[in-house]
């Protein structure tokens, strides 16, 4: 049973720890319900930005003094931003406790984003993209985002555009944290071998004095998904490709069951029907995924694969082909009972990680308003049955509702 403790201060702000006794490393961090989704247009890419600049200097650190902080004690300091979330982190002996947690409380609370740094900071940001778009596996992704959701804010890239990172100003990041910090849409999640007790006795010296920030900041949900199917020529040796649609929200009932058709579909296991369809019988790819994430509103699925110009077509009715068999023919009870024992044995070695369930614990509360144990979640798994998963395939992944992004070698494009 997940068993962790859970105290919310006036500010909003809430704490969550999970005592586990037999380690000696401490994981941490403050999450934040904000994320690139949650920008205007003239502000995208600032949230990222701001992950950055919240390393260059606080109100009474710069920036070298805030990197050796915690490296000087072998941790490590970390941060990243995702379409809803921001999150700043850190992992180091739990000796050394107090020390992240002060850190992240300042960087997090009391960045001053120096000028000078600013600039530089658009540099090393302005590469970050560069490098993205050298890599069309990583590019891919983020363009297929703009395919399946359009003109909505999930569809915009996270780090920006060139032309929006390249225009910052100091008053931009001010302005932005004025707009979207909200104490009661933030915690501080931590997982180590200290009692609650003691994890407690700091938060009320660091986040209990922070003021309130709250009130309304509403998000535009995602409304219908247009499918679209696009093929774009690029300097490249393989041809690239996404397919995939909208799907079910964090709180959709039926979240946890498509997991479950997407891990059956394309998961890590080596024995997923596209990878054993594509790659084993054929030898079409080096790897094919299938992947599912969930938003607050609505969600996004997809699977890529990377193949020879000329195999593009034969590999794209290869994963339609393995579609319509989810869609047209129900699960064996023998089949069921393996996708059940394989999701249910990757979710608890997943729980294995602490650092992992540091950050589970934070996204849970943020998302859900609670924690589920893997008790419950095995619960839910075991309740899942054959013709719930094929009436989810013929909602979901009928063929042509899906939308699809070829990447391929300049030439005569191929036909998908």
């Amino acid at each position: 049973m997940l068993d962790y403790d859970l105290h919310e201060y006036p500010n909003g702000i809430r704490l969550l720890h999970k005592q586990v006794p037999h380690t000696k490393v401490a994981h941490c961090g403050f999450l934040l319900d904000i994320g690139s989704r949650d920008e205007q247009p003239e502000q995208y890419g600032l949230a990222h930005f701001w992950e950055h600049m919240a390393f260059k200097g606080t109100e009474k650190r710069k920036s070298f003094h805030i990197l050796n902080r915690l490296e000087n004690v072998g941790g490590e300091l970390n941060a990243y931003t995702t379409k809803e979330k921001i999150c700043f982190y850190a992992s180091l002996l739990s000796t050394h406790f107090e020390r992240a947690f002060e850190l992240l409380t300042d960087l997090t609370f009391h960045s001053v984003f120096p000028l000078k740094e600013i600039e530089k900071e658009r540099g090393v940001i302005l590469e970050e993209m560069a490098m993205y778009h050298d890599a069309p596996e990583d590019a891919i992704i983020d363009d297929f985002d703009a395919v399946v959701f359009g003109q909505h804010a999930l569809g915009h890239n996270i780090l920006g555009t060139r032309e929006s990172v390249s225009g910052f100003q100091q008053a931009d990041f001010r302005r932005f944290l004025g707009e979207q910090v909200r104490t009661d849409r933030l915690v501080f999640s931590s997982v180590s071998n200290l009692p609650f007790k003691q994890v407690k006795r700091l938060a009320d010296k660091y986040l209990a004095p922070l003021p309130a920030q709250t009130g309304a900041r509403p998000r535009v949900p995602f409304a219908v998904h247009a499918p679209t199917r696009q093929t774009v020529e690029k300097p490249i040796t393989q041809a690239h490709s996404l397919i995939g649609c909208a799907a079910y929200s964090l709180p959709d009932a039926r979240r946890l069951p498509f997991f479950m058709l997407t891990n059956i579909l394309g998961g890590p296991g080596m024995n997923s029907r596209l990878n054993m369809g594509v790659r084993e019988k054929y030898g079409l790819v080096y790897s094919i995924d299938a992947s599912y994430s969930p938003y607050t509103d609505t969600g996004l699925f997809g699977i890529y694969f990377a193949t020879e110009k000329r195999q593009l077509e034969r590999t794209t009715g290869l994963v339609l082909k393995e579609l319509r068999t989810l869609r047209e023919k129900p699960l064996t009870s023998s089949q069921l009972h393996v996708a059940k024992e394989q999701l249910m044995g990757q979710l608890a070695m997943a729980e294995e990680s602490n650092g992992g369930m540091m950050q589970l614990l934070g996204k849970s509360t943020l998302d859900l308003g609670r924690v589920e144990s893997l008790n419950e979640i095995f619960g839910r798994i075991q309740q899942v049955t054959s013709p719930e998963l094929q009436e989810l395939a013929n909602e979901v992944l009928r063929e042509e509702q899906l939308s699809m992004l070829q990447y391929v070698p300049e030439g005569k494009k191929a036909r998908g």
